[in-house]
């Protein structure tokens, strides 16, 4: 059975849109069209939802969609056992939650073998029933389950204790008073958290809930978090608290005794059963379960937001960068690099201990330097980082003409050991892959962040603790988004890279490599399509991402679509310009503000925003969204904790934002903490609303910490 429904007129008026603009939208989608092409390329058929509009109105139509189809199938299910009612059909075709749903299906739900089950099995149905009608008799308990009695139940109160537990069974299946526990548990319980294993903590991680009671609408996403960690790892013990009493009088206000009945202390005894031995339980492992997702999600998102502005990081174009991955026992892993990511030369180095070789080692890089006619140094910030940046320091003092800067390492491990880097660096050690990694993090980190698997990159909050699933897929969409709104060379990116422009995936990006490998660079974009696989369709997705630099036509190396390459011929005509006119950029940038844009995109027969975007390409082609964002910031000089003193202003790169504040790298061994009181002069609700990972700003010091080794920074003036 299946009932029609308006899914689009529901996901219009929810998220206040037109009916028609979400129609074509979700044909759009169904078409099998992504995200990045529909936001880029159809803004005329979306009235230019963004791809964050896109993708919660994906998410929301596959939700509607799962309902609707959860509600054909209980609805189907309870027909076919003859039980279903025009009232019960109609709660189950208005339920706007699956777990509504579940409640009004739980009475029909096949299950287990359970305590009433056995007790319909000893034929105690028809006492339970007494109970539920509280019975008008002048007949004692004992007299009304004598007729019950069997070598299966050997007494009365084994015949009421039956018939109580049908009872409770019958009164936790009703939809009406789980709700009553749901909603009272949610708005006026509590949890109460004490230690139970102190030796499984010896780092005192979960200190702060040794010894912990809160509400539980007050608990922080992070605070779930670690109190869910902190019970798995047997460090923590954790109790929630209802208002048992209210919940036990609500459901008597359900099913209340008559106190003329000789059985309303048997229906009084099974309400109290059925909330503390099925319903209580029940709506504690729900609301714990709802919890852990909502603060997954939320630890989801701030990952997200971190990892966009990590790979929205700007490129350092035009250094020969030479990367150090510190290390102690084993050496600093050295490896020179030229413009394009290239290695030209690798070298071990012992300046820390045990071997402290600082003297041999200042010899080394400062030949690296001159050899190579290195300007810039990138230092990985794991182990002897600090180390190693007062190293770097003392070469340049020393005379030579560098600066450094520190580069998040995260995750070059993990690519030092994939099959990728085995491919791209098959003569190079493993712990020498991850020094290449740190010096091409500098000239570009988008195309080599991609190649770490997006989870692996540390800007996230419990990111291991999280739904795996759902972390790898909303980190897979922050890379796709971030990837197609840069563009990709398209013969130079490595399939690493490539995979993630739309609509190609792992196999079609190898094939492209496989392809320029073979034939030589592409010379338009068009050529494209020889590719082994590449249908009309993809070719249609990828198009307009993939650029083709000193190509056949300017507009291969800019973000308008192949499609709309003939709109552009007659905008040039209209306009007297010439895509050959090496001052084109400058023209167009001159010219757009005195067009009559509406009326020259009718007269061009093309839409409005189609046409902003193509005198927007034109006006800056081979454009690169993050060379319009602050730069890194390079040093010549390194900071200790002992020259911080309170109120000095400092420039620093943000490291890491959550929910408490954001920690920024000032130049000292320690991150500084920029808590979310001190972010500005005003209430700030989010941190998220104030700095991404990757800015740069001007803090002054609050107060510095050496015994902790904290430090205080702030944003107020």
């Amino acid at each position: 059975m299946t009932v029609k429904r308006d899914l689009i007129g529901k996901l219009a008026a929810e998220m206040s849109l037109r009916r028609d603009q979400v129609q074509n939208t979700v044909q759009l989608l169904d078409d099998g069209n992504t995200i990045p092409f529909v936001a880029r390329y159809r803004k005329e058929a979306t009235d230019c939802l963004d791809e964050e509009q896109l993708r919660s109105l994906l998410d929301r139509l596959s939700y509607l969609r799962k309902l609707a189809e959860r509600q054909d199938t209980v609805i189907e299910s309870i027909a076919e056992q003859g039980k279903l009612t025009p009232e019960l059909e109609a709660a189950i075709l208005t339920s706007e939650t699956l777990q509504a749903i579940e409640d009004l299906y739980l009475p029909f739900k096949p299950k287990r073998r359970t305590r009433a089950t056995m007790a319909l099995e000893r034929g105690l149905g028809t006492l339970a029933d007494h109970i539920l009608d509280q019975l008008m008799t002048r007949d004692t308990p004992d007299n009304l389950a004598a007729p019950f009695l069997s070598e299966d139940v050997p007494s009365a109160e084994d015949a009421w204790q039956g018939a109580r537990d049908i009872v409770a069974e019958y009164i936790s299946d009703d939809a009406r008073g789980r709700e009553i526990a749901r909603r009272e548990t949610h708005q006026h319980g509590g949890v109460v958290i004490q230690a139970a294993d102190l030796d499984k903590d010896p780092k005192k991680v979960f200190q702060t809930y040794y010894q912990f009671a809160g509400n539980l609408r007050a608990l922080r996403p992070h605070q779930i978090l670690a109190i869910n960690r902190g019970e798995q790892e047997g460090v923590l013990r954790v109790k929630f608290n209802a208002p048992d009493d209210d919940i036990v009088a609500r459901l008597l206000r359900l099913y209340p005794p008559n106190r003329k009945s000789p059985l309303a202390m048997q229906l009084q005894l099974a309400v109290e059963d059925s909330y503390k031995r099925l319903i209580q339980p029940a709506i504690e492992r729900e609301l714990r379960r709802v919890q852990t997702d909502e603060a997954d999600q939320h630890a989801i998102s701030v990952f997200a937001t971190n990892l966009r502005g990590l790979l929205l990081q700007p490129p350092l174009k035009g250094y020969v960068v030479i990367g150090i991955d510190p290390g102690f026992r084993t050496g600093s892993k050295v490896a020179v690099v030229d413009q394009t990511g290239k290695v030209l030369e690798t070298v071990t180095i012992f300046p820390h201990q045990p071997q402290n070789q600082r003297t041999e080692s200042l010899r080394i890089l400062a030949y690296l330097v001159e050899q190579h006619h290195a300007r810039l140094i990138a230092i990985g910030n794991g182990t002897a980082s600090r180390e190693t940046e007062d190293l770097v320091a003392t070469l340049i003092r020393n005379g030579a003409p560098v600066q450094y800067l520190m580069v998040n390492e995260a995750g070059a491990s993990v690519y030092s050991a994939s099959p990728l880097a085995r491919a791209e660096l098959p003569d190079l050690d493993v712990t020498m892959r991850g020094a290449v990694s740190i010096a091409r993090r500098v000239l570009d980190p988008l195309a080599e962040l991609v190649k770490i698997e997006p989870r692996s990159i540390g800007v996230g909050l419990y990111q291991h603790d999280v739904d795996q699933k759902a972390l790898e897929t909303r980190l897979n969409e922050v890379v796709e988004s971030v990837v197609n709104n840069v563009g990709v060379n398209a013969n130079t990116a490595s399939p690493a890279l490539l995979q993630y422009v739309a609509g190609l995936g792992p196999k079609l990006a190898e094939r492209i490599v496989e392809q320029r490998n073979t034939a030589g660079p592409f010379k338009s974009r068009l050529e494209l399509r020889k590719v082994k696989g590449m249908g009309e369709k993809t070719f249609e997705q990828a198009a307009g991402f993939l650029r083709i630099p000193d190509g056949a036509t300017l507009l291969d190396t800019t973000g308008v679509h192949p499609e709309s390459y003939p709109v552009v011929e007659r905008l040039l005509k209209h306009l007297n310009l010439s895509l050959a006119d090496p001052d084109l950029a400058r023209q167009v940038r001159d010219l757009a503000p005195r067009l009559d844009v509406p009326a020259l995109a009718e007269a061009l027969k093309v839409g409005i925003p189609t046409l902003e975007d193509i005198l927007n390409d034109l006006s800056r082609p081979g454009r690169d969204p993050r060379s319009e964002l602050d730069a890194p910031v390079l040093r010549s000089d390194v900071l200790s904790m002992d020259d911080l003193q309170p109120g000095m202003m400092l420039r620093g790169t943000v490291r890491n934002v959550v929910d408490f504040g954001a920690f920024v790298d000032i130049g000292v061994k320690q991150d500084g903490l920029v808590h979310i009181s001190e972010m500005a002069d005003t209430h700030v609700r989010s941190p998220y609303e104030v700095l991404s990972v990757g800015d740069v700003i001007h803090v002054k010091v609050v107060s510095v910490d050496k015994d902790r080794g904290r430090i205080a920074l702030s944003l107020r003036r």
